[in-house]
């Protein structure tokens, strides 16, 4: 069974937020005293996140990404991710993380839970930007998380930077020169405007094409998308770089995805303010809601630019990244 939106779209991805907490206060997506705490009563326990996975392989998902804020600051997020990869249906379940607490065995013991790819945060590779951007994180545990997630053996892990105007614009060729050093994927996501944040002026908001003109000798990729990332390559390089373009280009017309928040809220786009509630429901009334939600997925998410901001009254850490 494969479920079809309106406009004829498979949706068959869920992003799967287990927590609103981070180690990190990133400028672009949390504040800076971190987030007004929900009941825990108010969030879906494991067992619900559990039970909305099996909803969503019932109706033909097929992968599942498991974000936050940070996923790994959820206390049982191995049992979370051991008890999804064994989820009938589920075939890929990829997580998004920052890399800070990869260290001490836990990449490997991540790999063991049946996670199969890794998606890292990492927008400098100065370690005084890297201080500021995430109010208070270390490069240098980043990097060692990163570290342990290529001793740990992940099929293919995703480096992800925000370009930002002002900010890591000239770190553009040291950031996709990783792909020399290692067999990792380093790719530019233009940012998004979200709530109303004086943090970032007009000049922060990039198109992708800077890093084209940056790095001339790229070359398209083989295979020259994959999912909603443009990909080229360096000459001799061991990943891709990849360009990914929600503000500039949008991929609407192939997106394939649903998100699920952290207190039980189904998002059929990231910026829309429509949300589907399953917490507290049962599996087949996750069903239903899960067929509402994708009903409901809007055509495109509208414009985006410095001036018209996203409409999905949230941050990102409330959705997931």
């Amino acid at each position: 069974m494969h479920m079809k939106d309106t406009f004829g779209r498979e949706i068959t991805y869920l992003r799967l937020s287990v927590t609103e907490r981070c180690n990190l206060r990133c400028r672009y997506c949390m504040p800076e005293e971190g987030i007004c705490k929900k009941r825990h009563e108010d969030m879906l326990t494991e067992d619900e996140m559990i039970m909305a996975v099996q909803a969503a392989a019932e109706l033909g998902f097929k992968k599942l990404r498991v974000t936050g804020g940070e996923p790994m600051v959820k206390r049982n997020i191995l049992s979370i991710c051991e008890r999804s990869a064994k989820v009938p249906g589920i075939d890929e379940l990829c997580m998004t993380t920052n890399a800070t607490l990869l260290g001490d065995g836990m990449a490997k013991k991540l790999k063991e839970a049946g996670v199969k790819r890794l998606n890292i945060s990492l927008d400098t590779l100065d370690p005084k930007k890297y201080a500021w951007i995430t109010r208070r994180g270390s490069l240098k545990e980043a990097l060692e998380g990163i570290e342990a997630a290529l001793e740990a053996g992940f099929d293919k892990i995703k480096l992800n930077a925000v370009l930002i105007g002002g900010f890591n614009n000239d770190e553009i060729r040291n950031l996709a020169e990783l792909t020399l050093k290692y067999p990792v994927d380093m790719r530019f996501i233009e940012m998004m405007p979200m709530l109303e944040d004086a943090e970032f002026g007009k000049e922060a908001y990039l198109p992708y094409s800077r890093v084209l003109e940056e790095l001339p000798e790229l070359e398209p990729s083989g295979n020259d998308r994959e999912g909603v990332a443009r990909l080229y390559k360096l000459p001799g390089a061991l990943g891709n770089v990849g360009l990914i373009s929600p503000v500039s280009e949008h991929f609407c017309q192939s997106c394939d995805r649903l998100r699920l928040t952290a207190d039980g809220k189904l998002k059929p786009c990231l910026h829309s303010q429509a949300e589907y509630p399953i917490k507290g429901l049962t599996l087949e009334q996750m069903k239903e809601q899960f067929i509402a939600a994708i009903n409901g997925k809007p055509q495109w998410h509208g414009e985006l630019s410095f001036s018209e901001h996203s409409h999905a009254a949230r941050r990102m850490n409330q959705i997931g990244g």
